[in-house]
């Protein structure tokens, strides 16, 4: 459906274009716009991989596996029905950790195995369990401690103070995952008859 929203949306701005005289501008602004786009994602890219390189470090100094468990009690109360030491609880942990340091790209991966592990546990194999929308909700709010991918822009614009965004981005992500976890479980509880 999103596909065709914005084949819509394009067809509409050609059509625009055409009538009204513009289909220059049109073209100036898709070039410059595509080299505009390569130069962002190659400046994500950079980012990116230098995160990617410091989790990789913390990852063999250990420092993610005390994160994670710092985390362990905070995740066995979100997912209860996930066992402790099960392979879905560590990448949940991970994707967690990911989210915190905005590297979305990085725990993606991490999402989808733990996806995969959680299918394993579900017994309703064709409506998703509570952990698996507990994990979607959680993804989706992410709260994040390092923005990494804004910082990137906002470096690659010239902003004078490109982490100044930090703390407006930790205060409006922990609200999202707190609203998200808040929601999750009124959800819960309503489809479980409790409400």
């Amino acid at each position: 459906m999103v596909n065709i929203i914005w084949v819509g949306l394009f067809l509409i701005g050609i059509i625009f274009a055409f009538v009204n005289g513009t289909m220059e501008e049109v073209n100036k602004a898709i070039f410059s716009g595509a080299e505009e786009a390569i130069a962002v994602c190659i400046g994500l890219l950079s980012v990116l991989v230098f995160w990617l390189g410091l989790m990789k470090i913390a990852q063999k100094a250990g420092l993610l596996e005390v994160m994670a468990r710092w985390f362990k009690p905070v995740a066995r109360k979100i997912f209860p029905e996930v066992p402790t030491e099960h392979p879905a609880m560590g990448y949940i942990l991970s994707n967690m950790i990911a989210n915190m340091f905005g590297l979305g790209n990085a725990a993606t991966p991490m999402g989808i195995k733990a996806m995969e592990e959680l299918k394993k546990l579900n017994d309703m194999k064709d409506h998703a369990s509570r952990s698996m929308i507990t994990l979607l909700a959680l993804n989706t709010s992410s709260l994040t401690l390092i923005p990494t991918s804004v910082i990137a822009i906002r470096m690659k614009y010239g902003s004078v103070s490109p982490t100044e965004i930090v703390g407006t981005t930790i205060a409006a992500t922990a609200c999202s995952t707190i609203g998200a976890i808040m929601i999750d479980r009124f959800f819960n509880r309503k489809s479980k008859g409790g409400i």
